[in-house]
């Protein structure tokens, strides 16, 4: 079995500031990818940020600049970081973990619960 763990959402007000975290653990071999991802209330899930095993990192253009994605390898844990908050970043944030179980296996796609993030006026 493979569990996301997430944590650190809340309320904050515009231009606050909220770290995310989330731990994968279970039967891994290898992670490749990590990253976060957004859902907004009658909207669809959309990228946020990625980051590969290597460090290189990804980012949607309404958050550039204002979040920073990272990891640590040997924690299994990938970390977004969110500053200058604004109303529109409202949303369920999804981690996601690209993975392998096995040496041999093909990468699967894991996600966490969801955390809520509301940024009021």
């Amino acid at each position: 079995q493979v569990q996301l763990v997430e944590s650190g959402g809340g309320l904050v007000q515009t231009g606050g500031s909220l770290r995310l975290s989330c731990a994968t653990s279970g039967s891994i071999f290898m992670i490749n990818s990590m990253g976060w991802y957004r859902q907004a209330p009658g909207k669809q899930r959309e990228l946020v940020a990625t980051i590969t095993s290597g460090g290189s990192t990804n980012y949607a253009d309404s958050v550039k600049g204002r979040f920073t994605i990272s990891r640590d390898n040997a924690k299994n844990t990938v970390y977004l970081q969110m500053n200058s908050l604004k109303p529109e970043d409202t949303a369920v944030y999804y981690c996601n973990s690209v993975l392998q179980r096995t040496p041999t296996d093909y990468n699967g796609v894991y996600w966490g619960q969801g955390t809520q993030v509301t940024v009021s006026l």
